[in-house]
């Protein structure tokens, strides 16, 4: 027999996915066969697949899982809690923590130690991403090189029982502000807070020319298009793929043939603010898909700009009735670039001076 004790990491979750998250290793026709049997028993009364656990309720397998090793108990009775059988979590024996580095990858460059945690508390943890790195693993990222697979690494050495994983996400060349929860329900709790825009997502962007408005709403679907080159999103068009995409910017500073945004999101599509900006002629500097490819070059050259000019600088959200809000300036990279801009003046109205 197997017992397991429910902690928050999987509170309000169903039966039959606890026992899929709790041991990966088994194949779905054993989970599906033991609730069939009535092989499985919550705080002494036979499961049911729907069943939503609660913190604290003792879970019992009246069978022996290939992956579990060294639990098997016989008789029927389930020992208690404190009996030392009792575990919460994932199998022990299954390592949790994706991909196991070498020496000589952890040597080799970015990981755990160079995080950049702006916060770190009991639910969750806020980082701050730096340009060129994923957020997690996907194709044309090298296994353990994410920024998922690094919290992953940065858990194990703080002895979590959790991976840590994130709410949301950033393109790879966008840096910036990206949350972590560092507990099962944490984790559900902020993706329901991002799902229904209740969680404030601020952006600081450079873009090409001068926009006719100092503060503007930028509302067009976006549908999104595979390619072999990747994927990119269309603006405008209709029908079933197409999405809902809302974003709100104002203009910080004016700079000669260029403006510095603050970008605020409604909606957290795929490449929303790239799309967007370069939907109205106003494309982000070193943006190497949706931008202006002869800009990107000169920007390179003369400003010494060599990534997207997008920065996730404000996070705000209500948690535990308080709310939060997190900063993060510009990086060094892109204030540089900021420095080298001569600032300009406009009346709103003069769109006529702007184009001189």
């Amino acid at each position: 027999m197997i017992t397991r004790i429910i902690d928050r990491n999987f509170a309000n979750m169903r039966l039959d996915r606890f026992l899929r998250k709790a041991f990966p290793d088994e194949s779905l026709s054993i989970f599906f066969a033991v609730i069939r049997k009535k092989k499985v028993r919550v705080n002494g009364v036979v499961g049911k697949a729907n069943q939503m656990l609660v913190e604290g309720d003792t879970v019992c397998i009246y069978e022996n899982f290939k992956s579990v090793e060294g639990e098997e108990h016989s008789g029927d009775t389930p020992q208690r809690p404190d009996a030392g059988a009792s575990k919460s979590g994932f199998a022990k024996n299954k390592s949790t923590w994706g991909k196991a580095l070498s020496p000589a990858e952890k040597q080799a460059g970015w990981g755990a130690k160079d995080l950049d945690i702006v916060i770190q508390t009991e639910d969750y943890v806020v980082v701050n991403k730096p340009s060129g790195l994923a957020s997690q693993p996907g194709s044309g990222t090298r296994p353990g090189e994410s920024l998922v697979e690094y919290l992953w690494e940065w858990g194990r050495r703080e002895g979590l029982d959790f991976k840590p994983t994130i709410a949301h996400r950033l393109d790879q060349e966008t840096s910036g502000l990206i949350v972590a929860a560092l507990h099962g329900d944490t984790l559900r709790d902020l993706t329901r807070l991002i799902r229904e825009h209740e969680v404030d997502k601020f952006y600081f962007a450079l873009v090409k020319g001068n926009l006719k408005k100092d503060k503007g709403t930028i509302s067009e679907s976006l549908t999104r298009t595979d390619a072999a080159k990747g994927s990119k999103m269309k603006v405008g068009e209709t029908g079933k793929d197409a999405k809902e995409a809302i974003t709100h910017y104002r203009v910080k500073q004016h700079y000669v043939g260029y403006d510095l945004v603050k970008i605020k999101l409604e909606t957290g599509r795929m490449h929303q603010i790239r799309a967007h900006f370069a939907s109205i002629g106003h494309p982000l500097l070193g943006d190497s898909r949706y931008g202006d490819f002869a800009l990107n070059r000169e920007a390179k050259k003369e400003l010494g700009l060599h990534r997207l000019f997008l920065h996730s600088c404000r996070l705000e959200f209500v948690w535990k009735g308080e709310r939060k809000v997190f900063d993060c300036p510009l990086p060094k990279e892109l204030q540089s670039v900021i420095d080298k801009l001569k600032p300009v003046h406009f009346r709103h109205d003069s769109v006529e001076q702007r184009r001189k």
